[in-house]
């Protein structure tokens, strides 16, 4: 579900309409480009009708989520991709959901002249999607080896892939979200002292006297819902930076620096690249997690390849290197998001990356790295082909020595797809785009 949200320029004052991915601020009116930041989630509203001076208008809060579900479980992996607006006040009688009126409205992003009063979330975000999940249904699939007997005793013939439902009821062993993106969008509601109405179209929801003494004068602006806006300058040499709407690290391609929104503004990104050649028309970024989990043995990329059983020959100098889980930076749906994780992590001994420096071809890196560093419980289930062995240690396990790093891969256009030679990963051009909508 796609949202669009209403926002002014700060330089001129402009009207622009963004995505709620969107974190850059580009303005066709004054050129001015600005990364926004919040000391906490964004938080937009639907537009409310005109209000009596007589009737009071408040807020109410829902949570609103989008982003891939990974459950694991002793089955295997299960995934979606889940998008949901819940009610985060607990007052019987308005909407569990706003269903498609975010979609379907321009939102407006909140402000000090927005007015009215907010009512305080009754509910944590963490219960809500922890409900949601125990609601969903996803389907592990797994291969499963086909023997046959004859003469000689049991022959393996083949393999076949088993699939099966599984809900958020059913136990599981590691559970992560990935790529979300997290905000509040209110519901504006009228208090005319004898009911509550929708503020909206104006239909009654709740008797005043159903309210069961819930507090519905709600609060004022909070001073820490305000965004700031940041000047897109390297913070280095003063050069503008580069970068699109929903990027999340923008360079410098005057001194070949990368840098990341943190909470206090612009960070420096570690990073480095894999050099293409006269083939490649793309680059994409990967996280390259650096980490030891001693709950499963795994330090070096020796102890990953014996650990998780790969049909592979451990070479000598693999002891000496250090295990990295190479992380796509950008959404994918999460079939193939686990796809690409495991081909590079596993193929990671071919890469060699170098010094970065900036080309025109660097697509836009919307994972934080922080996500990234989640992943990796669930790239490890996805890679190992020895369950028994990793699958019961997953809530035990703590990654040490964690170093993130951002490594950009060269790919090469194959018509349809976007291949990367050294490591074979390949991705549809219309899934990557469709990438950029989650």
């Amino acid at each position: 579900m796609e949202i669009r949200i209403e926002q002014e320029c700060p330089q001129c004052g402009g009207a622009l309409t963004m995505s709620e991915t969107d974190r850059l601020l580009s303005c066709p009116y004054c050129g001015v480009k600005s990364f926004m930041l919040s000391a906490g989630a964004f938080r937009y509203h639907l537009p409310a009708r005109a209000v009596p001076d007589d009737q009071e208008l408040v807020w109410a809060p829902y949570i609103r989520f989008k982003g891939n579900i990974f459950l694991v479980n002793e089955a295997g992996i299960g995934h979606r991709v889940m998008d949901t607006t819940q009610l985060g006040f607990g007052l019987p009688g308005l909407p569990p959901s706003l269903g498609v009126r975010p979609q379907a409205m321009v939102l407006r992003r909140v402000t000090p002249d927005t007015g009215g009063r907010y009512l305080r979330l009754t509910t944590k975000a963490r219960v809500i999607l922890e409900k949601v999940v125990r609601l969903s249904s996803m389907r592990v699939e797994r291969k499963k080896e086909v023997f046959a007997e004859d003469e000689s005793g049991m022959v393996h013939i083949g393999s076949r892939m088993e699939s099966r439902e599984f809900s958020g009821h059913d136990r599981y062993l590691h559970r992560a979200f990935i790529g979300e993106t997290l905000s509040f969008v209110y519901l504006p509601l009228i208090n005319d002292g004898q009911r509550i109405r929708d503020g909206v179209t104006g239909s009654p929801l709740v008797d005043r006297a159903e309210t069961g003494g819930l507090p519905m004068r709600g609060t004022r602006f909070n001073p820490r819902w305000r965004v700031h806006f940041l000047p897109t300058l390297c913070p280095r040499c003063g050069w503008s930076l580069d970068g699109e709407g929903d990027c999340l690290v923008m360079t410098c391609s005057n001194c070949d620096t990368a840098w990341a929104l943190g909470e206090r503004g612009l960070e420096p990104v570690d990073w480095q690249m894999v050099p293409g050649d006269q083939r490649t028309a793309l680059y994409l970024g990967f996280w390259k997690v650096s980490t030891h989990l001693p709950e499963v043995g795994i330090a070096s990329f020796a102890d990953f390849i014996q650990r998780t059983n790969q049909a592979m020959v451990v070479r000598p100098q693999w002891h000496e290197r250090v295990m990295t889980f190479w992380v796509p930076a950008f959404k994918v749906k999460p079939a193939v998001f686990l796809r690409m994780a495991s081909q590079a992590t596993l193929a990671q001994w071919r890469l060699d990356p170098e010094p970065g420096h900036v080309v025109p071809d660097l697509y836009p890196v919307t994972l934080p790295a922080r996500e990234a560093a989640q992943s990796v419980k669930v790239v490890l289930a996805a890679c190992t082909a020895a369950r028994k062995h990793v699958f019961p240690s997953l809530p035990r396990i703590r990654l040490r020595e964690t170093r993130v790093s951002l490594i950009f891969l060269p790919f090469i256009d194959m018509g349809h797809d976007w291949v990367q030679p050294q490591t074979s990963t390949a991705i549809a051009k219309t899934v990557l785009r469709f990438g950029r909508r989650l």
